[in-house]
């Protein structure tokens, strides 16, 4: 690959971006969809504004907030012989469109909002490919429940969720404080009003080349870059920040491309497209610092360590079935499985470490699992006790001294209530020793079908 410099954002007069330059280079190579957030003034308009004259499209600006439909597609005039609907094209139309930016698109009415979505999403306006269409870049404030106290955006509203997915990346726009000396001088020139940007050959051969080498990656992407994609995106959803399998792709395009941008796959740049690729802010909310930062480090543990990364993803993920999925499948040794399977034991909460031991240990005994017999002798000293437990007599001596009130009782009946079978033989197993030894589950619905999940999973293994 060419070992071309960068082409700074600078060149073109746009100052306050070099933190993610990699992450805006990375959205002109994959042609995905990039939305800009921050407050008035700050540069997002005239960013997306110089792209398109730097690299000599032919570029829409719309303003969400006043558009009409028309502006988008014209007067519609039936065809000669009445069969058909055209067009009547203006020089703002979007028929002709290599790029388009979406201004003030938190301001948008939700009618128009959902003709946008056609746009943002598959390039279609009415049903209509724009075949010319590239890039579909938006700009908005900050959403209302995302304000400091010094500044309100009372029209600007949280995106729809459904939308902003559609966006594969999110920059923030820099104010004042945030500018070193050098920038704020360059961005309190005079000058700067109204300049338009030259064409830039070294940006758009850049983008050129780095868009060809992208084609050619995309469909074996190195695996160093899917390891990290894949963990995070497990890591995140098991914090309880949702992340779509459409985002996962969009994340996984857009490091290829930063990576081919930067010339190699770097941490830096990792955690740059991570943080950027995430959409919660449109709507107001914030993913948690420590949270990124725990998970990019997970993420990037899984994406360097080749021989470790199975055990990342394991712990990755939250459910049970999930863990015993990525054992099955990945464990490359009994002792490696075993080691696991102690680490999880002894990370889980006591009602999931016991479930987990409760649903793996009898394939464990038979030799259908990939753990040694240490593991399986750890998961026996726990599913023993499980397993022992006189289900009838405990269930319906409720009160007596071997099995005293529980508090999570009327949670377990009505979940029993609704099985039959063995399911509901296994249930009533763990759930009476969770009676007996005085064991609160925090959701009982929750984990019993995490169990029967793992039940499958084994009965498959033991089948095969």
């Amino acid at each position: 690959m060419s070992t071309k410099p960068l082409p700074h954002l600078p060149e073109l007069g746009v100052y306050g971006f070099d933190h993610c330059e990699p992450v805006i280079l990375a959205a002109l190579v994959t042609e995905d969809p990039m939305l800009l957030i921050g407050r008035s003034g700050t540069g997002k308009t005239f960013l997306l504004n110089s792209l398109s004259e730097a690299l000599g499209l032919e570029h829409r600006h719309y303003n969400a907030s006043l558009i009409s439909f028309d502006d988008l597609v014209g007067f519609p005039y039936p065809d000669a012989a009445n069969a058909s609907v055209r067009f009547l094209e203006t020089p703002a139309t979007v028929w002709s469109a290599e790029s388009v930016l979406i201004d003030e698109i938190s301001r948008c009415k939700p009618e128009h909002q959902n003709r946008l979505f056609s746009l943002i999403h598959e390039r279609r306006v009415q049903g209509i490919a724009l075949s010319k269409l590239r890039y579909r870049w938006a700009a908005m404030n900050p959403a209302a429940s995302d304000q400091s106290d010094m500044e309100s955006y009372t029209g600007s509203e949280p995106l729809d969720p459904a939308l902003a997915d559609r966006f594969a990346l999110f920059v923030r726009a820099v104010d004042w404080d945030d500018l070193n000396e050098d920038e704020r001088a360059s961005v309190t020139s005079p000058a700067g009003e109204g300049k338009l940007a030259r064409e830039n050959p070294r940006l758009r051969d850049r983008v050129q080349e780095c868009r060809r080498l992208f084609v050619e990656q995309i469909e074996s992407c190195p695996a160093t870059l899917l390891n990290y994609v894949t963990t995070a995106v497990t890591a995140l959803n098991s914090a309880k920040v949702r992340i779509s399998p459409r985002r996962a792709r969009l994340m996984a395009r857009s490091l290829l491309a930063a990576t081919l941008i930067k010339g190699d796959f770097t941490e830096r740049t990792a955690k740059l497209i991570l943080e950027c690729s995430l959409p919660h802010a449109t709507w107001g909310a914030e993913v948690a610092k420590n949270v990124l930062d725990a998970v990019h480090r997970l993420a990037w543990e899984a994406a360097v360590k080749a021989g470790g990364r199975w055990v990342d993803l394991m712990f990755a993920e939250v459910r049970l079935d999930k863990k015993l999925e990525v054992l099955l499948r990945h464990c490359p040794t009994p002792d490696d499985g075993t080691q696991a399977v102690a680490q999880i034991l002894a990370a889980e909460s006591r009602e999931r470490a016991a479930a987990f031991a409760f649903a793996l240990y009898p394939a464990a005994a038979m030799g259908k699992l990939p753990v040694g017999s240490e593991g399986a002798n750890d998961l026996g000293r726990i599913a023993n006790p499980i397993l022992t437990v006189d289900a009838d007599v405990t269930w319906n001596e409720r009160g007596t001294v071997s099995a005293p009130h529980h508090p999570s009782y009327d949670a377990f009946a009505r979940v029993l209530g609704n099985l039959t079978g063995a399911r509901a033989q296994r249930a009533r197993q763990f759930f009476s020793w969770c009676l007996v030894a005085q064991v609160q589950v925090t959701d009982p619905t929750a984990l019993e079908k995490e169990i029967e999940a793992c039940a499958k999973l084994l009965k498959k293994q033991v089948a095969s």
